[in-house]
């Protein structure tokens, strides 16, 4: 059984939102964490049936309880009433609570009680490098990180279906969209943006729909947890550079599935692509889970030069090369980067056998970047 860094320790001091995207793990981790709990699972449909009828029978037969056994309630977006209850119990009585959720956003349209700052927001993404015993990077690239998906015998099988669920939960189920066939289009369309500066006109011509409707397609992906943003970096000194964000989905294995380009083989520019993603994937990840305040971002300047992945304010810069050997010509981006906040510590994440310096660049290879990212040695 796979022990996953997030640990919820907060829970002794209060309640908790547990947000992530569907088949991370949420409910198997709660029910790992707190076996004692008392358990709502919303996705089963006699509860389900009970409470969105009565949402004040939730209140009755939580005072029944020991006040110190934890309450779950899993898949809460289901019923937002229900968290008027919750509030109230959580004022009156302290008890706590913990929301566990593939969206925030129906709750947020509806304009559902969020507790006022009384639940701590926590979010589950995908498994880590750090949390797979023999981690094979080759399969983590080809299908993910989700964790039906890294350990199943037919992960390919898997991620159609996990495609088709998310359009039929949290799009069709929720009317979030009328047009469905441009959404699909719109979701290939994004895959081809991966990784890449996002442009929304030349996606809409694509997709046959406004820059607008692009936008709000982007949203959806964002609020349903099932993409991400990263920022450009804009602080600069003498050097014009590029504001647009970059796009990934939340895990590698998505963009894959939807570009029918697995197997992916070493030395393919999509072998490139998938490592950055992972790359960002696992720093993205390390941030959530050590709360840091840092935030991730790229750079790139007008002319073309690039750092893939920027940690706070220039505390770290990431460049990630699926190369065997890192030649000094893929070191330009990470070289005017440093000319312009030279306490920046500069890496390369590459496909080398062994760490080297030069010219203040540490080159580091992947497994061993993986393994100093979660001791704590690339981010401090």
């Amino acid at each position: 059984m796979l022990k996953r860094i997030l640990s919820l320790g907060e829970i002794e001091d209060c309640s908790l939102f547990l947000w992530g995207a569907r088949q991370t793990g949420k409910s198997t981790l709660l029910k790992q964490l707190f076996p004692k709990a008392r358990y709502y699972d919303l996705l089963n449909a006699d509860i389900y049936r009970l409470l969105s009828r009565r949402p004040s029978l939730l209140r009755e037969q939580v005072a029944a309880l020991p006040p110190t056994v934890i309450v779950i309630i899993d898949e809460v977006q289901k019923i937002p009433d229900l968290l008027d209850e919750v509030h109230s119990l959580i004022h009156d009585t302290g008890r706590r609570f913990i929301l566990c959720g593939s969206s925030a956003r129906k709750l947020r349209r509806t304009g559902a009680n969020l507790l006022g700052g009384r639940a701590l927001p926590c979010t589950l993404l995908p498994l880590v490098s750090a949390e797979i015993p023999d981690f094979d990077l080759y399969h983590a690239l080809n299908y993910g990180l989700l964790p039906p998906h890294y350990i199943s015998k037919n992960p390919a099988r898997r991620l159609q279906a996990y495609i088709d669920d998310y359009i039929q939960q949290e799009i069709v189920a929720e009317s979030v969209i009328r047009n469905l066939s441009a959404f699909s289009r719109f979701l290939e369309v994004a895959a081809l943006t991966d990784a890449e500066i996002v442009n929304y006109t030349s996606i809409a011509v694509e997709c046959g729909v406004s820059a607008k409707t692009v936008k709000e397609y982007f949203t959806i992906l964002d609020e349903t947890l099932f993409g991400f943003m990263v920022p450009a970096y804009v602080k600069t000194v003498k050097r014009r550079l590029m504001q647009a964000p970059k796009f990934y989905y939340f895990d590698v294995g998505v963009p894959n599935y939807l570009l029918r380009r697995t197997p992916i083989e070493h030395g393919s520019a999509d072998y490139g692509h998938a490592l950055e993603h992972l790359i960002i994937q696992e720093v993205r990840a390390f941030l959530e889970y050590s709360h840091s305040r840092d935030k991730l971002s790229y750079w790139r300047t007008a002319t073309g030069l690039e750092v893939d992945c920027i940690i706070g304010d220039a505390k770290v810069a990431v460049e990630v090369k699926a190369a065997s050997e890192v030649r000094r010509g893929q070191l330009k981006g990470l070289k005017a980067f440093a000319e312009e906040h030279p306490l920046s510590k500069c890496i390369v994440v590459s496909q080398e056998p062994f760490a080297r310096m030069t010219d203040g660049i540490e080159i580091i290879p992947v497994n061993e970047f993986l393994s100093r990212l979660w001791a704590g040695d690339i981010i401090s």
